[in-house]
């Protein structure tokens, strides 16, 4: 028997079914290539690349997904069986609990979904360039350049979500979510280049506005944990470390709300995008990665050591400035339409604690006190030369050696400045 959905969207009369098979595509630049289809069975997930792009020989997932004919389905259950490449399309933590909060609204519990209704949900608005058919995404905003938003409301309203089952809330932060993942509330906007006008949505922009994201605190942040990671973005740059623009709007309730542009798009071009976690079938929720395992995934997969250099500055930054909240998630590849990769810009780039205090990724072995000859192992490890390596640790500590006085100049609370400024300077011994 067919299974249905009802859910009141912007179409309340529309029944949505239960998915069985999904279409999965590429959108680099508005013509969409066929990649394959996804098809469950029986408590399985099979996939099956079409003939077309097989001949293309472009390597969407080369370790666990490559090129090849015929049926496959995976031999684990992580990510409820569906491959890792796919899984990097679905929103977790707030894009999930928004998702599943709204459908149980409408009478659907997140035991009842499986990947493919999730991937549906997606459609074509997911981060990257994958898309999936059928399309059932909230995010595509309809209208012109009028719909704007005001963060504060926005950050208010995700403040109040827990307490508040309204389905016209649910929805307007959903569709404002896209598929972003991570813990913290955020929104994928239209920006302006004046950074003064907030287009509403994930929606086709017009030339004038860009590709943004903005996070809200959460539960367990500071009130100034906007203002932090702005910092930290500053401090990277200062570091060397490749990393998106970045903005700090101000707010009415804290220091400010951090923002960044989206590197998966550049205007109506889109780019492919792969976490570690999802080329490596690694499971972020269970450290066991190295900075070793990640330098030798990015030789392997762009063949350039350039992109080596810029791994080993960010793992150098991570593990000096006290960001332990580098799970295999929060590293990422980007693809362009000609298969060439080459790694991400750094993102959720912040001061935290990892799980029992230590580095989510270990450094040579060492994730409760990792230190400077770690980080000269893991370079020489990488082939890289000596001087660049200590060229790149002695900058990360000039970068850091700003924390004090741009934290003050971004209004970080003072209890927050002297808790970070103690973590770094046990980091850099």
């Amino acid at each position: 028997m067919k299974t249905t959905y009802k859910f009141n969207s912007s179409n309340p009369s529309k029944d949505y079914p239960s998915v069985k098979e999904i279409k999965v595509g590429l959108n680099f630049d508005k013509k969409i290539i066929p990649v394959g289809r996804l098809a469950t069975s029986e408590q399985k997930i099979y996939f099956e690349y079409d003939q077309s792009f097989i001949e293309n020989k472009i390597e969407i997932s080369p370790l666990k997904l490559p090129l090849q004919k015929g049926v496959t389905t995976s031999s684990t259950n992580l990510f409820d069986g569906l491959p890792g490449v796919f899984n990097d399309s679905l929103p977790d933590g707030w894009g999930r609990l928004l998702f599943d909060r709204l459908m149980a609204s409408n009478g659907v519990f997140s035991k009842n979904l499986t990947p493919l209704d999730r991937l549906s949900y997606v459609g074509d608005n997911g981060i990257g360039a994958l898309v999936y058919k059928p399309d059932y995404s909230l995010s595509e905003t309809k209208g012109d350049a009028k719909n704007f938003i005001n963060l504060d409301t926005l950050a208010i309203k995700s403040k109040t979500i827990l307490k508040d089952n309204s389905k016209n809330v649910l929805q307007e932060l959903l569709s404002l979510n896209g598929s972003s993942a991570g813990a913290r509330p955020k929104a994928l906007i239209g920006l302006d280049k004046d950074k003064k006008n907030i287009y509403y949505g994930a929606c086709k922009l017009t030339s004038d506005y860009e590709y943004w994201l903005v996070k809200f605190t959460n539960s367990q942040d500071t009130i100034d944990a906007g203002a932090i990671e702005y910092v930290y973005a500053l401090m990277a740059k200062k570091a060397g470390v490749n990393i998106s623009e970045v903005h700090l709007f101000k707010s009415q309730h804290g220091a400010g709300y951090f923002s960044t542009k989206r590197f998966d798009r550049n205007h109506q071009k889109r780019f492919h995008m792969h976490t570690a976690c999802g080329l490596l079938h690694s499971d972020f929720r269970t450290p066991c990665l190295d900075y070793k395992n990640l330098t030798a995934l990015t030789w392997a997969i762009t063949k350039d050591i350039r992109e080596v250099e810029k791994m080993f500055r960010l793992a150098v930054f991570n593990v000096l400035a006290h960001n332990r909240d580098d799970h295999s998630k929060n590293f990422s590849f980007l693809m362009d339409k000609n298969g060439a990769w080459k790694l991400s810009p750094a993102y959720d780039i912040t001061f935290s604690f990892g799980p029992e205090g230590e580095q989510s990724t270990m450094l040579m072995g060492e994730g409760k006190n990792p230190r400077t000859d770690h980080l000269i192992k893991l370079g020489l490890d990488a082939n890289l030369d000596k001087n660049l390596i200590n060229q790149a640790i002695d900058q990360t500590k000039n970068a850091l050696s700003y924390w004090k006085k741009l934290a003050i100049q971004h209004s970080v609370s003072q209890s927050s400045i002297d808790l970070i400024k103690s973590k770094l300077q046990t980091s850099q011994k």
